[in-house]
């Protein structure tokens, strides 16, 4: 059956004309958005959701969403979506940070223009019949400091606009590396340096922990005097009654903000001060903006739902479709170690340690780490997926760890997750075949090679003869037919298991049947996901 898709935003049609020539049903009802209750009643419809900022994804709407496997934010804000709420239900939330790149950069600059020769209000007493030519003094941007808070897609654009302006740059950005800095000419410095050093600055970075408040009252009062301040990324970064407060002294010359502490903004301490220029959250909004974003998250979409390749997603690995084909069988092969782990072991987990030796250590090991995790916790809850597992491990005081190497063995690569409880260790590993087919390798430290299988079965023994005979005439007696059957031991005499795949599940009865023999330290039925 063909993904289902509802966008109940205003996306243009061909965005909409994307999902149904990729093949996919979608219905468009671009003001459904704006009534919460009625998206609630439908949500449970749909495989996937594109929307804009009209729509609000609350926990309450997701609760209904007992399909729905992505959300596309076509725009880079994702304030209106319950990203913890989505996480838990397994939704994965895609934003489309590229698509307006260029036009937010732009409107920063722009606004740079315009606070630097208070164009607004020159222009607002020109309208009303005044010719106040010497009340509006400005400055020249050419030879100006621009300090640049921020230096990724957005910041990077207009770095290299301002230089092109003949400004001299200088950017804080503690992800920023000398060689690139280098690269696009411009001066790495720390915060404190820049807000003594520049004439403008401008600020493009996201609203985190981090960067909240970050431009507070006493960084304000750090800044040179007769500086300007423009904010086109987020609101909440820069304290605005501080602000409003040293603009009122002279200490600042002027601010130009699109973005607002609190949004839609209809007072803010900035309003009607001379020299502040403010816009309603203009950054992205032009024509070419809005169509790149719209057709950007209809293909990312798309092909999340039709390929599994997950694009600018933000609480999921990324996952290219590339990755994706490659991937796949070991995707497949972390969830059959995380199952094999979540089926055996019946104390709370602690710790997952998991090694990635050789080629296995070369993918995208956060996407192989969260279907790993998955594994294990479906087991305690069969609808977690590998968005919502991390999240859950996380609550549970559950600590990740990876560890690299290179081949150190006969396989290519290969993957061993082990896990601590409280009162043990266990561990497996497994590769993936040149067939494309997963297999275990090696349990409790035994070698061993078991073709995985929907239906199997897992016992621990001493090595002493009779087992493979008990085995296959304990299950023959209760019609369980034994489609592979591999044996791995420690030493002669020593410790010993079985994994045998079987075609149908394994009553309590021959279960119960094989321990009663007691040949078996442990005799354990195992259920695998092969589809």
């Amino acid at each position: 059956m063909a993904p289902k898709v509802l966008v109940s935003d205003k996306l243009s049609e061909t965005a909409v004309q994307i999902f149904r020539d990729r093949g996919i049903e979608v219905d468009f009802m671009p003001d459904l958005g704006k009534d919460k209750d009625r998206l609630a009643q439908v949500i449970g419809e749909y495989d996937g959701l594109a929307i804009r900022s009209a729509t609000k994804v609350t926990p309450k709407i997701l609760e209904n969403a007992h399909k729905l496997k992505v959300i596309g934010r076509a725009g880079i804000g994702t304030d209106n979506i319950d990203k913890d709420a989505a996480s838990k239900k397994g939704v994965i939330v895609m934003n489309t940070p590229f698509g307006n790149m260029i036009t937010t950069a732009e409107h920063a600059i722009a606004m740079m223009f315009a606070v630097a020769r208070q164009i607004p209000e020159a222009s607002a007493s020109t309208h009303a019949g005044k010719w106040e030519k010497s009340r509006f003094m400005g400055v020249e941007l050419t030879g100006k400091t621009l300090g640049v808070i921020g230096a990724g897609n957005i910041g990077g654009i207009v770095c290299g606009r301002a230089r092109g302006l003949k400004m001299k740059v200088i950017a804080y950005d503690p992800f920023l590396s000398e060689e690139k800095a280098q690269k696009m000419q411009i001066e790495k410095v720390e915060l404190d340096d820049l807000l003594k050093r520049s004439d403008f600055i401008t600020l493009h970075v996201p609203a985190t922990e981090q960067t909240r408040g970050m431009l507070n009252r006493t960084a304000l009062e750090k800044t040179k005097p007769g500086v300007r301040i423009i904010n086109c990324a987020r609101g909440g970064l820069v304290d605005e009654e501080a602000l409003a407060d040293l603009l009122k002294s002279g200490h600042v010359a002027g601010a130009a903000f699109d973005v607002f502490a609190v949004e839609p903004a209809t007072e803010n301490p900035l309003f009607g001060l001379p020299n502040v220029v403010c816009t309603p959250h203009l950054g992205a909004a032009t024509t070419e903006a809005q169509e790149n974003v719209a057709l950007q998250v209809a293909e990312q979409m798309s092909n999340y739902l039709l390929t599994g390749a997950v694009e600018n997603a933000l609480n999921m690995p990324s996952v290219t479709a590339e990755e994706a084909k490659i991937m796949g069988p070991w995707i497949k092969l972390t969830d059959h170690l995380g199952r094999f782990i979540g089926q055996m072991t019946d104390e709370p987990i602690t710790a997952i340690n998991i090694l990635y030796d050789g080629s296995a250590a070369e993918m995208n090991l956060d996407a192989l780490n969260c279907s790993l995790i998955a594994g294990i916790m479906k087991q305690m809850n069969p609808d977690v997926n590998m968005v919502s597992a991390p999240l859950i491990a996380r609550e549970r005081g559950v600590k990740v760890s990876t560890t690299n190497q290179e081949q150190s063995g006969v396989f290519e690569g290969y993957i061993k997750v082990t896990v601590v409880t409280p009162n043990r260790e266990r561990s497996i590993a497994g590769t993936v075949f040149s067939d494309g087919k997963p297999r275990f390798i090696q349990i409790k430290g035994i070698n061993i090679e078991a073709e995985i299988g929907q239906h199997m079965i897992y016992t621990t023994n001493e090595d002493v003869p009779g087992i493979i005979g008990t085995l296959g005439q304990t299950l023959g007696e209760h019609g369980v037919n034994i489609a592979n059957f591999t044996l791995g031991r420690s030493v002669s005499r020593g410790d010993a298991i079985a994994m045998l795949y079987v075609d149908e599940p394994v009553p309590a009865t021959a279960v119960d049947a094989l321990k009663a023999t007691g040949k078996f330290g442990q005799v354990k039925p195992l259920q695998f996901d092969i589809a």
